[in-house]
Order: structure tokens, then sequence, then C-alpha cells
């Protein structure tokens, strides 16, 4: 097979895991990362053992050895940097959100479709094996017709005033975090396994902390304030908790909530979708199971287990029953969906592997984050998706 180059524009907290993912592929070289300054990149570059550090995103495109780019920066460079790529006809893998809103999203679809380059988004929890167990199983028709789709993300990484992040900051996170940074993920999920698209929503908003203790020097992402740092008080405009209801294409009808303010969640995906005939729960917390719940039989908890699922997505579990796989194991998933995909030179508008999303997803779900911010700002009343 063909080596495939691949460069990644920011190294922070993901980074290193495109870097990891990539690497168990063994058909890919990761050539190069590019940083905000030439020092940051070389520190990454010799942490990560990867051979070329830029100080710049351009100096990176202009690599003829980096076939493929990661962006892995902050969400307010997401849509220069892919923008960037795409005008250099280099193959795009972006991280959510795909761009700042949905116009400049829909941009980049447009961009994208024709420089005719292979683009992607990290939209993760697809590539779990019993996500795509769930994802088959409905398709086939086993729980019948959805109907009702229920859910939650919850996290506490925010639940001190003194938690900070630039997610917080419109001008660097977007006009949303809780649902931008994790509810776009429920809903991609959602879409995903279920196979409907949400075309209505209502939603209500809080910010319970209206005000944090900004740090004045810098702090890892995720990372909790420490005794001897500075602080200083500014105002919060985005979202830390969300509830919304939803309408489907099909006529089903759903509800999710999102918090990063939820003592004892760490990172409390749930999705559960319930059909005519069964119902099915995935919870990311315990990825390795699948409920399947019933009314004339007992309920089912079905494990992760190669022998047990079924053979068209068998391939997305690699080690036997009883042994456990992860986060960074959906992630490599991913990475072997789009690569693959690249390897054997199909057209970007050809038939995608299920574990691959798309820039179309990446705008859908930015289009749905803001129908749910337009909702809240008229009152919470039932606004549109746009398409």
């Amino acid at each position: 097979m063909k080596r495939i180059g691949m460069g990644i524009v920011g190294a922070g907290f993901v980074g290193p895991h495109h870097v990891d993912a990539v690497r168990r592929l063994g058909f890919v070289d990761v050539v190069a990362i590019a940083g905000s300054s030439e020092q940051s990149a070389k520190q990454k570059a010799d942490a990560l053992g990867v051979p070329k550090a830029y100080g710049s995103y351009q100096a990176l495109l202009d690599d003829p050895a980096v076939h493929v780019v990661h962006n892995a920066t902050p969400n307010y460079l997401h849509f220069t940097v892919n923008a960037a790529a795409i005008a250099k006809k280099k193959h795009v893998v972006s991280d959510k959100p795909l761009a700042m809103t949905a116009a400049e999203a829909r941009q980049l679809v447009d961009q994208a479709r024709q420089a005719g380059i292979v683009n992607a988004v990290t939209f993760n929890y697809r590539g779990n094996p019993l996500v795509q167990q769930a994802r088959h199983a409905i398709k086939r028709g086993d729980i019948g017709p959805p109907r009702f789709l229920i859910g939650q993300y919850l996290q506490d990484w925010l639940i001190k005033d003194t938690d900070y992040s630039w997610r917080l900051e419109p001008d660097k996170g977007g006009a949303s975090s809780a649902l931008g940074d994790i509810g776009s993920h429920w809903c991609d999920l959602a879409q995903h396994v279920s196979g409907l698209r949400i075309t209505h929503v209502l939603g209500d908003i809080t910010t319970t902390i209206p005000k944090r203790k900004k740090p004045t020097g810098s702090r890892e992402a995720f990372q909790a304030a420490s005794g001897s740092e500075k602080f200083e008080l500014v105002d919060i405009k985005v979202e830390d908790l969300a509830s919304v209801l939803l309408r489907f294409d099909n006529g089903a009808k759903g509800s999710f909530s999102v918090g990063q303010v939820c003592a004892g969640h760490k990172n409390d995906l749930v999705l559960e979708v319930c059909g005519s005939i069964s119902s099915m729960r995935w919870r990311q917390e315990f990825q390795n199971e699948l409920w399947i719940g019933h009314r004339d039989k007992a309920n089912e908890l079905l494990s992760k287990d190669p022998s047990l699922i079924d053979g068209e997505v068998r391939h997305y579990a690699h080690l036997p029953g009883g042994h456990q796989e992860g986060w960074a194991d959906a992630f490599a998933n991913l990475m072997r969906d789009i690569y693959g995909f690249i390897a054997e030179g199909k057209k970007p508008d050809a038939a995608h592997p299920p574990a691959f999303a798309t820039f179309e997803d990446g705008y859908r779900a930015n289009a749905i984050v803001e129908a749910i911010l337009e909702s809240a700002k008229q009152g919470s009343g039932w606004v549109a998706v746009k398409s």
C-alpha cells in the first residue's frame, strides 16, 4: 500500500491522539507538526517523535510530503486552517466544530467539493464497535421505526468558578460552550445511529456560573486551578447547561441535556433510541455494553465481543470478548475508515464507511447548535434547522 504523509496543525490536548491513531494504521507517516511558534512546534515534535516542526500552518501546507492535514487548533482557527488546506488541494481531517458558524461551515463544504479533496470531521464516538452495532441493527429494523430519542452528555470540569478554558470565550470557542463542545457530539451520534435527521429544536440554556476567575497565566486544557495562580474576574457569555427538545424527519421526537457543571459526570454521553418494538441504549462511560430493552421478554446486555456482534461491523472490534476497548480505540477506528478511503483512491462523493463523518456532517452540527441558540434567544420556541 502506498504510504500517506500526515501533518497536524495544533498539538494540544487532542493532537497527540491524532498522531497515535494514524500511527496505529501502519501505512501513514506523521511528517510534521505546526504550532503557534517554531519553539512550541519543536517541543511537541520532539515529544511525539515527529521529524519536522513548523512555526506556522502555512509552512506545513507548503510541505509536499504532507498529503493529509489534521486540524487540531482552537475553534477560532478551524475555518482559516481548513480553507487554506483546501486551497492547497490537501485532504483535511478537522476537529469539530468545522467552523465557528454554520455559514462558514457551508463555505468549507462547497470549497472542499470544488477542490475534490477528501474531507472529514472527528465525530469520534462513531468509531465505537457497539455504536456501529446499534446503527446496523436499527437500520435492519431490529427495534422497529424509531419513535423517541433521549439522552445526555454531562461533564463536571467547569463546576467551580476557578475552572476556565478558552472554550468559554466567544471569540475563541464560538457562541456556545456546552452545546457546541459536547452537544454537537450527541446530535451527530443520535442522527448517525438512528439514520434520522433533526429538523426542529426547542432549547433552554443557562449560564450557571456567570462570573469566573480567569487565570492570568497559561493552563493546560481541562486542568484544575492551582493555589498559586493569579486570576481576573470575567463575565461569562456562553452556556454551561442546556436542555433541548427535538423533532426528527420521520416524525420521531426526542430530548437531551448537556452540562459541564454536573458533579461526578466525567464524560457521560448517553443515547437511547426507543423504537416500536425494542429500545437500544449506549453509554460512553460503559462503552463495551449495549443495552437492549424489550416488553415481552427479558432485557439484554450485549457485551463488546467480535463473536457476538454482526459480521458487517465486526472489524470495528479488535480484541476478544472481555478485553475492553476504549476512547482511543474508537478514535483509531475513525482514522482507519478515513485513511482506508483515501488509500483506495476513492472520489470524495463516493459512499463512505459508516464511522466517517464528512464536512457535510460538520455543517449539520453547526446548524443544529445555531438553531438551539436561536430558540433560546426567542424564549424557547421551536426553530427549524437549516438544511
